[in-house]
């Protein structure tokens, strides 16, 4: 089949709903015979996922990779940031950590030239085997201060030779000035790359936005390929932590209550999408002791710094309603950090994550936990408790842990080793990432309190390709998918 130039989707600002479509465009050019592939050359998310390579990416890229049905890999996202606190992040690069930079010291002291050089290389190796490339950018592109440091938006943009499309948000407002101020600050030779508009997120009869698009079309020359309605009826997993605002819903009757601690510093909160689309659940995010204590079940997940999280819990009174709850006969499980806070302690003396040394757990697990600078990451096939299905997950963690108990695992890995640590049907904690993907986990988790058999007779792998068949078929409904090719062509 004939090769597609690159196709990117850049913004008006932060959250316009880039990466959605990007995964919705994946699955179109899958849909149509090619083969795509995402690339995002720069992602700042606590959500990451790890390659059968056994290395770190950003979980936007997973999914459009899932989408254009291409295994990932970290060339389609070669530099991720993992905030740590307000100021710093964890850097890696080509799935490997590196190191802690200030936001400071990674912004602003170069431009950046050697990061932007492993980001070029990264999407060449990429576009050798796919096409075409999905390119998502990140952020506004007209941020003036920044712009010469870029490393993911239009100097990609322009490597790439990619027919790049502005994506604004027409549900936050100010529609015509974002889109206007982002093309009259481009320069020359990006201005030169633009395709195209996609209105996103439009509320109501698209029809009553015609004099929009051609008041958009006329300011700034560019065509209005598409106007993509809101809608919420979808289920696309989403990696920002703006996602969850929506989340946070609270218990409700007819539904098993299912908590997860809401932490400043949450990670993998895509841990919890299968259990988010299980109709026998009502899962919601809360640190509210009064909510916690109407849960079934309680999931702490995990953190990017989890001593000063389990400092929070203590201080705003969740740890004292965890404890209380799970003595009450609530279900609490801990998954990687959260399972290193239901230990006895967790210990920090190189100061991985900052100045606390050492903090006392909520002491449900006979645990106790030092922090390394090493970073476990691997994928891994394990079979839970005493059921013989086959499950898979990963795992992402900085930290040993020791047993102060005989061992009592809950996981046994296709190597023989053992994982976390189980006390009883209502206690127990584990570093894998991605367990509450496995119907056998869910289903177990979920006896005690609802019928398993009242579960969908559908896998999450098949529940998610249908959600990106539908995401698809909404896109080619409302862009001028055949203007796009036509942009795509060499």
């Amino acid at each position: 089949m004939q090769r597609l130039k690159p196709i990117m989707l850049v913004g008006t600002g932060s959250d316009v709903g880039k990466s959605v479509l990007a995964a919705g465009l994946c699955r179109i050019f899958k849909q149509d015979g090619y083969c795509p592939a995402p690339f995002k050359g720069q992602n700042m998310s606590l959500n990451s996922y790890v390659t059968a390579e056994g290395l770190e990416m950003g979980r936007a890229q997973v999914v459009q990779a899932e989408a254009a049905g291409v295994p990932c890999h970290t060339d389609m996202n070669p530099v991720l940031l993992k905030p740590t606190s307000d100021q710093a992040s964890q850097v890696i690069v080509n799935g490997k950590a590196i190191g802690q930079q200030s936001a400071h010291d990674y912004f602003k002291e170069n431009d950046r030239s050697a990061l932007l050089d492993t980001v070029k290389q990264a999407f060449d190796r990429l576009k050798v085997s796919y096409s075409p490339i999905v390119m998502e950018g990140a952020g506004s592109i007209s941020e003036l201060n920044l712009k010469h440091r870029d490393i993911t938006n239009m100097r990609m943009a322009i490597h790439a030779g990619a027919a790049t499309y502005l994506v604004a948000d027409i549900d936050k407002g100010g529609v015509f000035g974002s889109v206007y101020g982002t093309i009259a600050l481009l320069t020359p030779e990006e201005r030169a790359c633009m395709k195209g508009i996609i209105i996103n997120k439009f509320r109501g009869d698209a029809r009553l936005f015609i004099d929009g698009r051609r008041i958009l079309e006329d300011l700034t020359g560019l065509p209005v390929v598409g106007v993509i309605p809101y809608f919420s009826n979808i289920y696309i997993e989403q990696e920002d932590s703006v996602a969850l605002e929506s989340k946070f819903r609270k218990a409700a009757e007819g539904r098993v209550n299912v908590a997860v601690v809401r932490l400043r510093r949450l990670s993998n909160f895509t841990d919890f999408d299968r259990l988010e689309s299980d109709p026998r659940v009502n899962l919601y995010y809360s640190n509210e002791p009064s909510e916690l204590a109407r849960a079934a079940v309680i999931l702490i997940p995990g953190s990017k710094n989890t001593l000063a999280d389990m400092l929070d819990l203590r201080n705003n009174g969740a740890a004292r309603a965890i404890v209380q709850a799970h003595k009450a006969g609530t279900t609490v499980v801990g998954i990687c950090g959260g399972y290193q806070m239901m230990g006895e302690t967790i210990a920090d003396p190189l100061g991985v994550e900052g100045d606390i040394e050492s903090i006392p757990g909520l002491g449900l697990l006979p645990i106790q936990t030092t922090l390394l600078p090493e970073k476990t990451t691997r994928q891994r096939a394990f079979t839970f408790r005493e059921f013989p299905e086959p499950c898979e997950g990963y795992e992402i963690h900085m930290g040993q842990t020791v047993f102060t108990a005989p061992p009592s695992p809950v996981a046994i890995m296709d190597d023989q080793s053992m994982d976390g640590y189980w006390l009883n049907n209502n206690t127990w904690g584990t570093y894998l990432h991605g367990i509450l993907d496995n119907d056998r986990v869910i289903n177990y988790l979920l006896a005690p309190y609802a019928n398993a058999t009242s579960a969908k007779d559908l896998s999450f792998s098949e529940f998610k390709s249908a959600q990106f068949d539908r995401l698809a078929e909404i896109m080619r409904e409302n862009l001028d998918i055949k203007t796009i090719y036509q942009t795509l062509k060499f």
